[in-house]
């Protein structure tokens, strides 16, 4: 329904009448009425209920409505306090214990993996408490006889059959669960299957907007008639269906619609967990299309609400605190449902709510490091709806905030020993060889090791120069490139996923692991994107648990892994057994394989036992997915344990930081190594220059060679200018990328200065020449340039 919709105001009227009836009832039957559940009343614009005055259209009927739902319930109010204690209307937000499992606690020491998850929905004690259903209603309309009415009604004019099925069909839950059931004689009490017709209810749905406005208007009438309806006892399926089927109603896109919406989310996100668990799962069987349109309501919900562009529309924000929290909780629902889907119905990101980046975020965040999920609402609590950038934001002031704690501490320590006060102390001063690159690095680290939350300065040994920031990445890019190379055996590169992962060889001393690791934590710490290769699983394990734990003795780095983990890494490995699991045949005859695995470490072939007394177990058809399950977990976890715990180590020693535990593993990873997706549009409008303007023609040449490349050639390019391939979390604008005019004869290459993400662009006459002297300058450099 539009904004600028326009309709009679009659049918308010005649709302108004009705209601007028039903309180009479009410008040007839004050005295025999049992202390329950209520609906708090929905509260309006106070301007709109002194004046009384009905608007014309959809809004002034919504205002009607409105101030006839506020009447009935503050009569019960009134009612309720002389035969019962008061109540509080608007629930307390801090008990945020009420909340489902789904909306998980992003506090917990160990994070709950979506496979648990899933696990603990299907387990039978999870399910909804047996009520008695109530009288099945029968209803046999058709989708197609609805259809044929519609038609009829478009043709004719005469909407009366059309008005009729709407007007019964939301007069109440049961009705709607009667209309929309596929089966009236089945009762659809499982998890997995809803009983709703879900093309009957999108044919509804998407007729509803295309009728007179008296329809839509009834249909308004028949929500708010439910929603006020007294509840007895738990909710029963028919009552969740109900639900499932009016959150899809699209007239809520409408901010008229709000009052009423904003109800029904605070009905759903209160249901006990066992609903929520229900609905969670039928959610998941939505439409991509079905399902991004719920979560883009619920998002434009809380945007408008935070920001609205007409703030007489809305209550004052004291009188509706609840609005926001229902409507994340009843996101965190979907968000939860995305997970249990067999793949995700829409990406992560389509959850983010990028509204939320104008917002205090730091006052969010300490909202919620002093009250947990306990008391106080903060967004911190649903971080699946703040966006990677409002994400980096925290983590980055929070990093700031930690890097002033620590410096103002050692300027005091130096004060009270008497000791003149030195610049240098501010920061973690790092002072390298070239020609011992990694020694050196992991000495003055191990040395400094409680400065590495200082600022970041590099200098190398004989040579002169201060660190603007170029030399700190110049010293990332050797570090990294150095540890990396597979002569150096710490990582081993495959190919064929084109990551590297940890060598499971054993040594002595994993110290070069912690290295990397603290390499990582410190890029995150002084953004810094890195041109690091490893698969998503490894992020996975960084997080496992986000917060190193208390006692040593307790495992890190530990993650529930799938054979979907390997194919990431060794997807021929991963293949073969797919294979093995797949066979028709006798696995134990044919494969002669027991539970003995064997690696090849310096030139010799040792074994290993996946399990007690493995090698005299044979591989069978029936112990074949155990097998796999414990390859996987041998070559992902146990095989290189001390490795990653190191790593792991090295890591939180940098970033130990409660906003680790707002980041999904992809996200750490786009922190780490930046994102892939390029824009190139963006790069362009962007760009510094220096000795050229961007009319010039070689300028315009170079963008029209550049902006037709395909993606390999684009990314090469980036790859050649800023030693990675991969865009940092603020997008091109963070690059600072620059061209500048390289006054040399036309037969030189371009030559790039990746410390500073610069390009020297020798003045080529004409586009063929550009053009060619380019692909040969990116596609023959390994990231320095040619220089």
């Amino acid at each position: 329904m539009n904004e600028d919709t326009r309709g009679p105001s009659q049918a308010a009227a005649a709302a108004t009448g009705a209601v007028e009836e039903k309180e009479k009832k009410e008040e007839e039957e004050k005295g025999k009425e049992e202390e329950r559940e209520k609906l708090p009343p929905i509260l309006t614009a106070s301007s709109t209920a002194a004046s009384g005055v009905v608007e014309r259209g959809a809004k002034g009927q919504l205002s009607a409505f409105s101030s006839s739902i506020s009447a009935i319930s503050q009569k019960k109010e009134v009612a309720e306090k002389r035969s019962s204690p008061p109540q509080p209307v608007i629930p307390n937000i801090k008990n945020v214990k009420d909340l489902p499992t789904i909306c998980l606690d992003v506090r917990q020491k160990q994070r709950l993996s979506i496979d648990s998850l899933s696990v603990e929905m299907k387990a039978p004690e999870m399910k909804a408490p047996e009520t008695k259903e109530p009288t099945l209603l029968v209803r046999n309309k058709t989708m197609k006889d609805f259809q044929e009415d519609i038609e009829k009604a478009k043709s004719s004019g005469e909407w009366k059959e059309v008005h009729d099925f709407y007007l019964t069909t939301f007069d109440s839950f049961l009705e709607l669960s009667a209309v929309f059931k596929k089966d009236a004689n089945t009762p659809f009490n499982t998890i997995e299957d809803s009983g709703i017709n879900a093309k009957f209810v999108n044919a509804v749905y998407d007729a509803l907007l295309n009728t007179p406005q008296d329809i839509q208007k009834s249909v308004l009438k028949g929500v708010i008639n439910s929603l006020l309806r007294e509840w007895k006892g738990p909710r029963s399926k028919d009552d969740l269906r109900a639900y499932f089927i009016l959150l899809q109603n699209p007239q809520f896109n409408n901010t008229s619609t709000y009052v009423i919406y904003a109800h029904l989310l605070r009905q759903i996100a209160t249901l006990v967990e066992a609903d929520h668990h229900f609905l969670a799962h039928w959610f998941k069987k939505s439409s991509q299309k079905r399902f991004k349109q719920l979560v883009d309501r619920l998002l434009q919900f809380i945007s408008l609400r935070l920001f609205p562009a007409k703030p007489e529309e809305f209550p004052p924000m004291t009188k509706c605190s609840w609005w926001i929290p229902s409507a994340t909780k009843v996101l965190a629902l979907l968000n939860a449902a995305n997970g249990l889907a067999h793949l995700p119905i829409i990406p992560y990101t389509d959850f983010y709510n990028s509204t939320l980046d104008h917002i205090d975020l730091m006052e969010e965040y300490h909202t919620w490091q002093c009250f947990g999920n306990s008391r106080r609402f903060s967004f911190c609590q649903y971080p699946f709806v703040i966006s990677i950038a409002a994400k980096k934001i925290i983590i980055q002031r929070d990093s700031e905030q930690q890097m002033i704690s620590i410096a103002r501490q050692s300027l005091v320590d130096k004060v009270s020993r008497r000791q003149r006060p030195d610049m240098n102390m501010l920061f973690l001063n790092m002072k390298v060889r070239r020609t011992h690159l990694v020694s050196d690095s992991l000495d003055e680290l191990t040395r400094k090791r409680a400065d590495l939350k200082k600022k970041l300065k590099v200098t190398f040994v004989g040579e002169a120069g201060l660190d603007m920031g170029g030399l700190t990445k110049e010293w990332f890019l050797l570090l990294i490139r150095q540890i990396f190379h597979p002569d150096y055996g710490m990582f081993a590169y495959h190919k064929d996923s084109r990551c590297h992962w940890f060598s499971s060889f054993k040594c002595e001393n994993y110290s070069e692991f912690r290295l990397v690791g603290i390499l990582m934590g410190l890029a995150v710490y002084n953004s810094i994107t890195l041109d690091i290769r490893f698969p998503p699983c490894c992020y996975k394990k960084l997080l496992s648990p986000p917060i190193v734990p208390g006692d040593q003795n307790t495992p890190v780095g530990i993650c529930n892994v799938t054979i979907d983990d390997l194919y990431q890494i060794m997807p021929e490995l991963a293949h073969g057994l797919n294979e093995l699991l797949s066979y028709d045949g006798n696995v134990e005859e044919d494969f002669y394989s027991t539970f003995q695995v064997f690696q090849e470490e310096f030139g010799i072939i040792k074994s290993y036992n996946l399990k007690s007394a493995g090698d005299k177990i044979p591989v069978t058809n029936q112990n074949r997915k155990e097998y796999v399950q414990l390859y996987v977990d041998f070559l992902l976890n146990k095989s290189i344990y001390k490795q990653f715990a190191a790593f792991y180590y090295g890591f939180h020693s940098v970033c130990a930081s409660n906003a680790l535990m707002l980041l999904r593993p992809e996200e750490v990873e786009i922190l780490v190594c930046g994102s892939p997706e390029l824009d190139m549009h963006a790069l362009q409008r962007n760009t510094q220059y220096d000795g050229y303007v961007k009319t010039d023609l070689t300028i315009r040449y170079f963008w029209d060679v550049v902006l037709g490349f395909p993606l390999d050639l684009q990314k090469k390019l980036l790859h050649f200018t800023t030693g990675s391939d991969r865009v940092p979390v603020g997008g091109m604008a963070d690059l600072n990328f620059k061209i500048s005019k390289h006054e040399t004869s036309t037969n030189w290459l371009p030559v790039a200065h990746t410390c500073f993400n610069q390009l020297c662009l020798p003045p080529y006459k004409n586009k063929k020449e550009l053009k060619q002297k380019l692909i040969i300058g990116i596609s023959n450099s390994e990231g320095f340039g040619l220089e």
